[in-house]
C-alpha cells in the first residue's frame, strides 16, 4: 500500500474546466444554481447493539465500490452489486460485490469509449496534479464518511476512500468499518492497484479482505490481463473495453464526469463495465437530478445516480451514488440497500484531504 502525507483540505469550487465541446443551449445545464430537492444525512433511531449488528452481518452484504464510468458498446454480460456487511452466501448469492444486477442483451453505452487497457508502464512519481491523456489528475485525495444505517436497529460506523497516484500508477482503497473503531464488529478493505491510461483507469489487481467478530476472514483477489479477466475462483473471462473493478469505479467515475459532465444532465444513463466476485458485466446508472446534502461542513450540491432497477432480483443489493460538482465530481454519499429495513449510508464526513 503507498502511503502519503496529507497536507490541505479542498476547497470548494465551480466544477473543474473540461475539453467537451459547449452543449447546445437549448440543453439544461449539468448542475442548476437551484436544487430540485433537499437529502439529509441519515440518521439511526437508535445505537446498535453488537448483538444486532453481528446479526445485520449475517444476512446483509453490502459491499462498497467507487469510481469512473466509461461508455462503451461492448455486450453486456451480468452486473452484480457491493457490500458494505459481510454476507451470507445464501442470502445475496455473492458475498462482497456490489449491487448485483442482470442486464441482458447489447447496450450502446453512453460515456466515451475506454479503449485499449493493456497495462502502461509506471512513471516516476509526481507531485500534484499531472496531465495524462489531456486530463490533470487530481493529487492524492483521501474522502472521510459516517456511516449509518439500519438492520434490526441502527448501526455507526465510519468509512474512508483513498485516491493515490504516484506518476502513472494509482491506487484506490476503500476502508470500512462498523462499530466502534477501537472494536470494531466488521472491518472490510477494498482496493484497486492499476495503470493511469489516456482512457482513465486500467486495473491490475483487485483485492477484498473483510473480518468480523465471531466469522471466518474473508479474501478474494481478482487480476486483470489484457483481454480478459481472472476472477475469485481462479475463472478466466473475457474483459470489456474500460472494464473497472469495485474500488476503481468511484474515481473512473470522477474522470468520465470531469471530461463529459453533459451525462449528468437528470434523466441521462451512465454504464460502466464492471468486474465483480464471480461475473463481468455492465453496471447501469439512472441520473435522476439534483439534490442538497447537508454535510458537517455545510450544504452540499450532489447529483444522484440510482442503479436501474429493471432485472435486478428479490433481494439484491442496490447503490446509489451522489457526485459533487463543487469538491471535483467527487462521491460524496453513498447508500447500499437490500430493502427499505436493511441498509448502509455513508455521507462525507469533512472536506475531501489533499496530498503533497
Amino acid at each position: 500500500r503507498m502511503e502519503v502525507a496529507y497536507v490541505r483540505d479542498m476547497a470548494l469550487a465551480a466544477p473543474p474546466p473540461t475539453a467537451m465541446p459547449a452543449a447546445p443551449q437549448d440543453m439544461a445545464p449539468v448542475a442548476s444554481a437551484k436544487p430540485a430537492k433537499v437529502a439529509d444525512a441519515v440518521k439511526p433511531a437508535a445505537p446498535a447493539s453488537a448483538a444486532s449488528a453481528a446479526e445485520a452481518e449475517a444476512e446483509v452484504e453490502v459491499e462498497v465500490e467507487v469510481e469512473r464510468v466509461p461508455s462503451t458498446a461492448a455486450p453486456v454480460v451480468e452486473a452484480a452489486a457491493p457490500a458494505a456487511l459481510p454476507p451470507e452466501a445464501d442470502d445475496i448469492g455473492e458475498s462482497m460485490t456490489l449491487p448485483r444486477r442482470v442486464t441482458a442483451g447489447a447496450r450502446a453505452a453512453s460515456a466515451p469509449a475506454l479503449a485499449a487497457l493493456t497495462p502502461a508502464a509506471p512513471a516516476p512519481a509526481a507531485s500534484a496534479s499531472e496531465v495524462i491523456g489531456g486530463f490533470e489528475w487530481p493529487a492524492s485525495t483521501r474522502i472521510s464518511y459516517d456511516l449509518t444505517g439500519n438492520y434490526r436497529g441502527a448501526v455507526e460506523g465510519s468509512a474512508q476512500v483513498e485516491w493515490i497516484r504516484a506518476g502513472a500508477r494509482y491506487q484506490v482503497h476503500l476502508d470500512l468499518g462498523i462499530g466502534p473503531s477501537f472494536a470494531p464488529l466488521i472491518t472490510r478493505k477494498l482496493t484497486s492497484d492499476g495503470d493511469i491510461t489516456a482512457e482513465g483507469l486500467a486495473p491490475r489487481r483487485y483485492d477484498e479482505d473483510t473480518k468480523a467478530v465471531m466469522r471466518d476472514r474473508s479474501r478474494i483477489t481478482l487480476r486483470f490481463e489484457p483481454g480478459s479477466v481472472i476472477l475469485a475462483n481462479g475463472e478466466r473471462r473475457d474483459s470489456l473495453p474500460g472494464v473497472q473493478d469495485t474500488a476503481s469505479q468511484f474515481v473512473q467515475l470522477v474522470y468520465v464526469f470531469s471530461t463529459r459532465p453533459d451525462l449528468l444532465r437528470a434523466g441521462g444513463t451512465v454504464d460502466i463495465p464492471l468486474a465483480l466476485k464471480n461475473r463481468v458485466g455492465v453496471w447501469t446508472y439512472d441520473v435522476a437530478g439534483e439534490e442538497l446534502l447537508a454535510t458537517a461542513f455545510g450544504p452540499l450540491n450532489g447529483i444522484h445516480l440510482k442503479p436501474r432497477a429493471a432485472g435486478q432480483k428479490p433481494g439484491e443489493l442496490s447503490i446509489e451514488i451522489w457526485f459533487a460538482p463543487q469538491l471535483r465530481y467527487l462521491p460524496v454519499r453513498i447508500r447500499i440497500q437490500q430493502d427499505p429495513q436493511t441498509f448502509i449510508d455513508l455521507l462525507i464526513s469533512k472536506r475531501p484531504e489533499l496530498g503533497q
